[in-house]
């Protein structure tokens, strides 16, 4: 079993953040509410123990707190920004409105003799987002860092190993964050740092090889990472036992389909059927407009023919669902089992003849399903494809879908991809995509006038996809990028490159 280091939220916007970085580290966490008892907390064992940030005042009476009990686990504890000032409140200490409010980067004056800040230099920029600030601290703290206006920036009991730091060392804008978590870890709760995506897969496949033993399993493949890397999972424990359902409905990217099936048909022993219903999708599209409806459409449209395909097959044990631990935090399950049962499950078809889900990346971060996805073999382009919208190119579609629209919009989304991917930047800039507006302009071609299509360049830099800056891409690869569409794709005589942050835009345009 491995080690486990719990993350409790107290409604911090960087929760999950908080728990990549432990894992980055190589050490198994798991987030769970501010209103797990200690009960619950005891059972699980943990190594050591992280309170997140929040919104709200630890002296409000309605703000969320755990339980003053947790500090008699014994257990090594680490509070960030709320959660260093609600250790402060619940052990005695002080907690009241700052003086002057710190938000982002600021300098930190650490002491290296702390565990925490050990061999850092005396000035570390930090990230700070808070209007509260401990005043007082509890019977046997020492202060460990502080700023020009923040005397108690981080703070920590040896004796009870407990560390508490008001800035954010999660966040890439602290330096050497990870670096201080890591010492947290490390030095403080003596982890092994047993984590490894070799070791999780392994496990996995003998446990759900023994779960299924001779029975069937059904996966719905759309293609995408996560779906892809959960049904080679099941593929590596029970082989031909999986039949795997792969609706091609027309709204992926240029030979996508092709690609999957080429994949998954000449790499893994499984059953895979490929469902051609693009025309189908495209009748149920026609004429629509409004982006919500088509997600709607296409959302109602794939449960039908999945369902049709399911019945076909007949009755399954299993059916292989592609959950990632971000959607389990944000459901606010908190249940990190790896099977659950039917009726746990929204939007499956309910007379799918199936009796349990199987999620194998319930656990894992997507950056962990690339790296496990990796480790099982799958082709790298298929890992490390660009994050794709769940209703495919109909999002990338301004106005109504048409086949016209989609073709041209899959040939410059491909040119676009080809030319990041030679120019080397495809690791670089986080998402980067094509749209078709449904503007027409005027163009001249040759000697004659033309009236076509303008098509949108979108692409961006960013770490959590909640916030994005436009990427910054050198004019030559850009212009490279314009002639080759206008001169290769038809019906296309403009070109326009997106230049708006998230917020204020989004990332997609729809």
């Amino acid at each position: 079993m491995n080690e486990l280091v719990l993350v409790l939220d107290f409604g911090g916007q960087y929760n999950q953040l908080i728990a990549r970085r432990v894992r980055e580290c190589n050490v198994y966490c798991e987030v769970k509410s501010y209103k797990t008892s200690v009960e619950e907390i005891r059972a699980m064992h943990p190594v050591g123990i992280i309170f997140t940030g929040g919104p709200n005042s630890v002296y409000d009476p309605a703000s969320p707190a755990c339980s003053a009990e947790i500090f008699s686990l014994g257990v090594p504890i680490l509070g960030i920004c709320y959660g260093a000032q609600l250790i402060a409140h619940l052990l005695g200490g002080q907690v009241r409105p700052a003086g002057k409010r710190e938000y982002g980067k600021i300098d930190v004056s650490v002491q290296d003799q702390s565990a925490l800040f050990e061999a850092m230099a005396p000035r570390q920029a930090c990230w700070m987002s808070h209007t509260d600030q401990v005043f007082a601290l509890p019977e046997g703290f020492s202060v460990t860092a502080s700023t020009d206006s923040c005397p108690v920036a981080a703070f920590e009991d040896v004796q009870r190993r407990i560390y508490g730091v008001q800035f954010h060392p999660e966040v890439n804008h602290t330096q050497n964050g990870t670096q201080m978590l890591r010492h947290f870890l490390y030095r403080v709760c003596k982890v092994k740092g047993d984590w490894l995506m070799s070791r999780y897969a392994q496990q996995y496949i003998a446990d759900i090889r023994r779960k299924i033993g001779d029975k069937r399993v059904l996966c719905a493949l759309s293609g995408g990472v996560d779906s892809s890397v959960a049904a080679v999972m099941i593929s590596k424990a029970v082989g031909k036992q999986l039949t795997c359902v792969f609706l091609d409905h027309g709204l992926l990217r240029k030979n996508e389909g092709d690609e999957v099936e080429e994949i998954f048909t000449k790499q893994f022993d499984l059953n895979f059927v490929r469902v051609n219903c693009a025309d189908r999708f495209l009748a149920r599209l026609a004429g629509v407009t409004d982006p919500e409806r088509k997600r709607k459409i296409i959302g109602e449209e794939f449960i039908r023919v999945f369902e049709q395909e399911a019945k076909k097959i007949g009755a399954v044990d299993f059916l292989v669902q592609g959950t990632i631990y971000p959607d389990v935090i944000e459901s606010g399950l908190g249940d990190a089992a790896v099977i659950k049962s039917h009726h746990n499950v929204g939007g499956l078809p309910d007379y799918v003849d199936f009796k349990e889900i199987i999620e194998p990346l319930r656990l894992l971060f997507k950056d962990e399903v690339r790296k496990l996805g990796t480790e099982l073999g799958l082709a790298h382009d298929l890992v490390w494809r660009q994050p794709f919208p769940g209703p495919g190119l109909a999002v990338r579609v301004i106005g109504d879908i048409t086949k016209q629209k989609l073709d041209i919009l899959k040939d410059a989304d491909a040119i676009f991809r080809q030319e990041i991917k030679a120019a080397g930047l495809d690791t670089s800039v986080n998402q980067y995509f094509a749209v078709i507006t449904n503007m027409r302009s005027v163009g001249v071609m040759g000697d004659g006038r033309t009236y076509d299509y303008t098509i949108a360049l979108r692409a961006v830099t960013t770490t959590d996809f909640m916030t994005a800056d436009w990427a910054e891409i050198p004019y030559d690869i850009l212009r490279t990028v314009s002639n080759r569409i206008v001169n290769e794709v038809a019906h296309v005589n403009r070109v326009v490159y997106d230049i708006t942050s998230k917020p204020p835009a989004t990332i997609e345009w729809e």
